[in-house]
């Protein structure tokens, strides 16, 4: 078998470079590689599929904002019955004292990219919402508009069911080798014995991606990092609940009649995952999560855990930030990783960056240039502040 460009992952970051490689007109072969077809692993759809624009650094802004204009625009890209859930209740960002000159700084970059985030005070904000306490916080940053939570489930199954109608040919397999000759990738070797000859290929592989990269011989320092998120019950149902992020780095939103929570992996410690550890750290919820909540929301006290999951990000350990086109040597070897927590509201963007790079030559609706390989060569990073 050849293909004029093979994608390594099929979840939303290579479902996306397939729809839009098609969208951009380009008439060659496709092959989507996907280990997991029924996505029962897939970091996208045990994520907690938010979307903010409150990143510290323009182009992750600009990313989410393609998604967002997508969002806007769903029933007109994918059908009328095209519906991802979308609940457009905002972020919430706290900041203590020792956090506000960057809570400022990330507040200036967001409102220089237009985006609808109020910084305001402690005493703005017990105004703003009656349920929250102050206690140790100085000042928070709240999006207005172009923030909240959606369906990851609904939102890969409408990139998977249009690629259906675009002649894409989806593989259910392992790639286990990369074939190279000199400065060229030449193929992919499957798990199930079979060779797939590829004019480029695309790393969309997720938390797995770095061990796809070294297939190839490069070099990708991104590796898979467990995270929890944890449901509870309350009795108190807040319904202009924004996704609220404390200063500790435990985040909390509403899900339905229930509350998702999560964000409490120590960073001492913190290193790569066993791709097969799914288990969850049930102490995390009691001994780190709950006294968070219990002080940051004091009807909280009282609350009821009832379900929890665990995933894996695809963690980039030089600058927590994607990494994004072709390497500079092996220039048919192209990457889509490290997205750190933000693949899923990042993906659209960056499938329809790449499919212009790869159809046109060049990026022309979002500029990917800042998230190259280069920086991962020099190791010199292009940090992302804001991390959840």
């Amino acid at each position: 078998m050849r293909y004029d460009i093979v994608i390594i992952g099929g979840a939303i970051v290579g479902s996306s470079i397939a729809y839009y490689l098609r969208e951009e007109g380009f008439s060659g072969s496709i092959a989507l590689i996907e280990r997991d077809p029924q996505f029962a692993h897939a970091a996208t759809t045990l994520s907690m599929a938010s979307i903010r624009q409150q990143f510290s650094i323009p182009e992750n802004i600009r990313l989410s904002q393609f998604a967002l204009k997508l969002f806007r625009r769903l029933k007109e890209e994918f059908g009328t019955d095209a519906d991802i859930g979308f609940r457009e209740s905002g972020y919430l960002i706290l900041a203590g004292e020792a956090g506000l000159p960057i809570l400022k700084a990330n507040h200036e970059a967001q409102i220089a990219e237009g985006a609808d985030i109020v910084l305001e005070d402690a005493e703005q904000l017990t105004q703003r919402f009656a349920w929250l306490s102050t206690e140790g916080i100085s000042a928070g940053a709240y999006g207005r508009t172009g923030e909240g939570w959606f369906d990851a489930h609904a939102m890969l199954t409408l990139f998977r069911k249009a690629l259906r109608g675009k002649n894409v040919d989806f593989v259910t397999a392992s790639v286990i080798g990369i074939e190279r000759q000199g400065h060229r990738v030449t193929g992919v070797r499957l798990d199930n014995g079979e060779t797939i000859e590829a004019g480029t290929v695309l790393n969309a592989a997720g938390p797995n991606a770095g061990k796809v990269a070294a297939l190839a011989g490069l070099a990708l320092p991104v590796e898979p990092r467990k995270r929890n998120v944890f449901v509870f019950e309350a009795r108190e149902k807040y319904a202009d609940m924004p996704l609220l992020v404390d200063p500790s780095g435990i985040y909390v939103r509403p899900e339905g009649s229930v509350y998702l929570t999560g964000g409490a992996e120590p960073e001492e410690g913190d290193g790569s995952a066993d791709p097969q550890d799914l288990e969850v750290d049930w102490p995390l919820f009691e001994e780190v999560i709950w006294p968070v909540l219990a002080t940051r929301i004091p009807a909280f006290e009282a609350i009821k855990p009832t379900r929890a999951w665990a995933g894996h990000y695809d963690y980039n350990t030089l600058d927590q930030n994607a990494v994004i086109g072709p390497h500079p040597k092996v220039k048919n070897f192209l990457f889509a990783n490290g997205f750190s927590g933000h693949g899923l509201q990042q993906a659209p963007a960056v499938g329809k960056a790449l499919a212009e790079l790869l159809v046109h030559g060049g990026y022309r609706t979002v500029d990917c240039s800042a998230f190259g390989y280069i920086r991962v060569a020099e190791g010199r990073a292009f940090r992302e502040l804001n991390v959840i």
